[in-house]
């Protein structure tokens, strides 16, 4: 059961003195059966006023508020925890839904909502028909069909890193062969949705002790995956990027319907776009006790 230490660190400078608008910090990561928080601490310059909520997805989110003018914004999270996610997990799926297709319960199925509803238009049913690809044959297992499809995109796009704020869409994934891991993230929920099955974009980090990951950046980075809803063995976690399943390695910190809707730190400042002089973002993702 490893003990982690996450340091989130975002510095914004700005050519003169500028006014911040409110921003909005998903840091914190989420508790669950494989995650234990031992503590979290945000630090903030220049001083802010820190609002805690959390939102419609259970999500911790921090708003931050400012009352002064600044030349810089630095913003740094620190984070320990404990991870005890079996690297060969055991996914207890109800009979019901051990082949493919089935049919989510009513509740489920009305909780779910849009989280099982394709998200980009798609007139033409392309990608329909590319994941229709992965389907051997109905039935089929329900585990071994969402690991073909996420082993896929794995196979046919090329991993490339992208520093650039936002995502593309997945059918600009597939027509351009290459993404990055919230691109394969996109890619993989929007699949999987398109076959009937529930599921949420997830936001976080890759922890990477043996720094033989892609997307890692030494022992650990930033990252994005997803998860999709399996009755009786509930949210299990696919990241495409590595062709894994399962939570081993993977911290959670916001899960949501779109990843535009869990970025780390989003805000504003009053001024010209040209007043931003830098933005500069450094995550360390590290084991206690080895070397940083």
């Amino acid at each position: 059961m490893p003990s982690v230490t996450i340091l989130h660190a975002t510095d914004y400078r700005y050519r003169t003195e500028v006014p911040l608008g409110a921003h909005r910090l998903m840091l914190r990561p989420r508790e669950t059966r494989d995650l234990s928080l031992t503590s979290f601490e945000l630090e903030i310059t220049p001083e802010a006023r820190i609002d805690w909520s959390n939102d419609v997805a259970g999500n911790a989110v921090a708003t931050a508020q400012f009352d002064r003018t600044t030349t810089m914004l630095s913003i740094r999270a620190r984070t320990r925890l404990e991870l005890r996610a079996p690297v060969w997990p055991v996914f207890p799926i109800a009979a019901a839904a051990a082949s493919y297709p089935f049919a989510y319960s009513p509740d489920d199925w009305t909780d779910l909502g849009a989280l099982a509803m394709p998200q980009y238009a798609d007139d033409t049913g392309r990608l329909s028909k590319w994941v229709e690809r992965f389907v051997m044959s109905r039935p089929t297992d329900t585990l071994s069909l969402l690991k073909d499809v996420s082993n896929g995109i794995t196979a046919l796009i090329s991993y490339q890193s992208r520093e650039t704020e936002g995502t593309q869409g997945p059918l600009e994934t597939l027509d351009r062969g290459w993404g990055s891991c919230r691109d394969f993230a996109v890619l993989l929920a929007e699949a999987v949705r398109t076959l009937g099955f529930g599921a949420r974009l997830v936001s976080g980090y890759l922890f990477d002790p043996d720094g033989d990951r892609t997307g890692s950046a030494a022992t650990g980075s930033t990252h994005a995956w997803v998860e999709i809803f399996v009755p009786g063995a509930g949210w299990v976690a696919f990241d495409p990027t590595n062709r894994a399943m399962g939570s081993a390695n993977l911290i959670p910190v916001a899960v949501a319907r779109r990843i535009a809707q869990v970025s780390p730190v989003s805000g504003s400042f009053h001024g010209r776009p040209s007043d931003l002089l830098a933005l500069n973002v450094e995550v360390s993702v590290c084991q206690d006790g080895a070397s940083r």
